[in-house]
């Protein structure tokens, strides 16, 4: 091969079978072919076989791995990650606090052992007799897949206590409940997270405010025990839990669901969560770094939330929209913030295809040619609010919001 030329998987499989190893497909592939939905991130793992020889079987491999071998070769069409099997011992504190064993010798069992959780931890053989692949799961992931459990596949899930949060995020990605010894383990994780450098947990936390319910990936920390050590703020805010309606948390939990419900815009998510429990960005900061975009966003929610219900008049209701128009919020994401917070929506957020219609229909091409410099911006404002007015007298009023 040339270059990063592709190979077919069958022959990918055949060759690594020729050189005395053996393929596998791991991971999250083999987990959602299982869960029956649109399996992404196809990842292999070879064993049996040297480095040596894998590069000289796949001369335009590409070592992307630094601490322990991993390749990027195209098969079937796409660039590919093809690990080396490999043991996990664990010598010192966080993710890299681990003595690494990579070669010929390590049997696929043994790397889906270093694994965090059963359903993670399965592989199918590629090239097996009947042409489908054999699934290895020594762990028990198709049951727990069945029966809608996140499980620990062993002590070492403590190991990585970013774990802890991952496992939290796949509750609420998948629906699944976390079987009770692992949330001890979770829990065990609780000092090391302390001291996780914060780009880790902003990135589980960015995959998790992705989640149909992301108010799971919270609750299940805080019975983890874990708010502490990840969102003190969340912590600081939560209720005995004895009395759902009287339990800050618990009411947060449920705007930030009612957020996702009407948005899927992760910055949109965390806007309303942040406008909701009243706790400043530099609470957040002092944790984890904020994209740019969350932050903007969280600020604009902050400041205009409480004041969206007190909007009555066509000149506040034009500049509002005017406002949200040009930020990056947008309209649809005020909107899932003020649908957060619950009660009844304006009818101008309601409504706001209607109002904004209404506004452009006075452009900057109406103006008066005898107009100049600031009044002109007077004028148009003038105008768009007239027939703003014109339609807030029809509309009026308030509805419960539907997303």
């Amino acid at each position: 091969m040339r270059g990063m030329d592709s190979i077919g998987e069958r022959d990918f499989a055949d060759t690594i079978t020729r050189i005395g190893g053996e393929a596998y497909v791991v991971g999250g592939w083999v987990r959602d072919v299982l869960r029956g939905v649109d399996p992404h991130d196809k990842d292999y793992v070879v064993t049996g076989v040297s480095e040596a020889a894998f590069e000289s079987a796949f001369p335009a491999a590409r070592r992307v791995g630094r601490r322990f071998p991993v390749y990027l070769q195209r098969i079937g069409g796409f660039p590919r990650e093809v690990a080396f099997a490999r043991r996990e011992v664990k010598a010192g504190t966080g993710y890299r606090g681990f003595n690494v064993t990579s070669d010929s010798s390590v049997a696929i069992r043994e790397d889906l052992r270093r694994r965090d959780v059963t359903i993670n931890s399965m592989a199918l053989r590629l090239g097996s007799p009947d042409g489908a692949g054999g699934l290895i799961d020594p762990f028990g992931g198709e049951s727990d897949i069945k029966a809608g459990v996140i499980r620990a596949v062993s002590g070492h899930f403590a190991d990585d206590p970013v774990r802890a949060l991952r496992a939290a995020r796949q509750s609420a990605q998948f629906g699944y409940s976390i079987e009770p010894g692992t949330v001890k383990m979770m829990n065990a994780c609780g000092k090391e997270l302390r001291d996780e450098p914060p780009e880790r947990i902003t990135g589980e936390l960015s995959f998790e405010l992705k989640t149909a319910r992301p108010s799971v990936f919270f609750l299940a920390l805080r019975e983890a025990g874990l708010l502490d050590a990840t969102f003190p703020w969340l912590r600081s805010i939560g209720g005995a839990g004895r009395d759902p309606e009287e339990d800050a948390l618990i009411r947060a939990m449920a705007a930030l669901d009612r957020a996702a419900s009407c948005s899927g815009r992760p910055e949109i998510r965390f806007a309303a969560l942040v406008s909701e429990i009243g706790k400043a960005l530099e609470d957040w900061n002092r944790r984890m770094p904020l994209p740019g975009l969350w932050r903007v966003c969280a600020e604009f929610a902050i400041k205009e939330r409480a004041r969206v219900k007190e909007i009555s008049q066509p000149g506040e209701i034009t500049d509002f929209l005017t406002r949200v128009e040009r930020h990056p919020i947008g309209i649809d994401g005020i909107i899932a913030v003020a649908v957060a917070g619950g009660g009844e929506l304006p009818a101008f957020l309601r409504d706001a295809g209607e109002y904004y219609r209404a506004m452009r229909s006075i452009s900057g091409h109406d103006i008066p040619e005898s107009l100049a410099g600031p009044r002109r911006g007077e004028w148009l404002r003038a105008h768009r609010a007239e027939a703003v007015a014109r339609l807030h007298e029809i509309k009026g009023g308030g509805e419960t919001p539907v997303c």
